[in-house]
């Protein structure tokens, strides 16, 4: 088998250059790849705001999502 060695500034113009149909097949294919670490980034994320919300005396999943987001909001702003 021959190896094609591209940029990825071609890789993107060929991609550009193929129909819409195939364009589709190949987004749908690069979103499954990535899926498994969106929902590993996804935990994380969940578990480090209860754990900061915890060592700040709050519990996350008693919070109402206004409480949620002015924490996220000190949390962002803390060092100020």
């Amino acid at each position: 088998m021959v190896t094609l060695s591209l940029s990825d500034d071609q890789v993107v113009e060929l991609v550009k250059q193929i129909p819409y149909e195939k364009q589709k097949i190949l987004f749908q294919f690069l979103l499954e790849q990535q899926q498994q670490r969106w929902q590993e980034l996804s935990l994380e994320g969940q578990a480090g705001v209860r754990t900061a919300a915890a060592e700040r005396g709050k519990d996350w999943d008693k919070m109402s999502e206004e409480e949620k987001e002015d924490f996220i909001n000190d949390l962002v702003h803390e060092d100020r």
